[in-house]
């Protein structure tokens, strides 16, 4: 089997060390040498955004948020879902990560960030929930393995009440949240609920090929 080769590496500010590795057309990254992402598994990633705005009525200038970039699934499927007249707004708070986006992963997800519907943020993703006002049609949140397994102990405040609260506010009545999970997490749609969401928790295929691994979208819907 082809090895994985490392082809770029870098330390964030707080220390951590992130490295690109290829084998052959595929890509992952590692964090502190432990596997963050890798390009083979990416279907979910896609579905999040098929089930957030397939569930908008009107897509044709919607207003996207998404949190987290990674290699550019996520965003490329919701460019191919909304019209001529959107805007969607990627957050990233790791350089490094556009950087090999630009560089190394654009075949990926079709040079989504040269698109100019896309409003590129380099930045902590809680911060556009800070001061909320009913800006976004749709909100899609891939930034966590889940609402307990944080990347960032800071992204704990994401899925809390005051969190969610602030997340709701953002969203214009009617609007979408959806969240990737690697897993369930037991009692988050009650907290959503709590929240004044309406809620459908649903399970997707990782991978095509992977029939029986399954990740988990929480489908959250702030009523009209």
């Amino acid at each position: 089997m082809t090895p994985w080769t490392s082809i770029a590496r870098t330390s964030t500010p707080d220390g951590t060390r992130l490295e690109l590795l290829r084998r052959g057309p595929h890509f992952s990254i590692r964090v502190d040498g432990r596997l963050l992402m890798n390009s083979r598994v990416h279907d979910s990633e896609e579905a999040l955004a098929e089930v957030a705005l397939g569930a908008l009525p009107d897509r044709e200038a919607a207003r996207v948020l998404v949190g987290g970039l990674g290699f550019g699934y996520t965003l490329a499927a919701a460019l191919a879902r909304v019209g001529a007249a959107a805007s969607v707004s990627v957050v990233e708070v790791a350089r490094a990560i556009i950087e090999w986006n630009r560089e190394f992963c654009g075949e990926l997800n079709a040079n989504a960030l040269d698109d100019p519907r896309v409003v590129l943020i380099e930045g902590d993703v809680c911060d556009a929930f800070r001061a909320p006002t009913a800006t976004f049609d749709a909100i899609l949140l891939d930034v966590d393995n889940g609402p307990r397994a944080v990347g960032r102990e800071s992204n704990a405040w994401l899925y809390s009440p005051t969190g969610l609260a602030a997340i709701r506010a953002t969203l214009k009545p009617g609007g979408v949240l959806a969240i990737w999970s690697a897993g369930p997490e037991v009692g988050f749609s009650e907290r959503l609920r709590e929240a004044k969401f309406s809620v459908v928790l649903q399970r997707v295929r990782s991978h095509a090929a992977r029939t029986q691994e399954r990740h988990f979208i929480w489908l959250a819907t702030r009523p009209a």
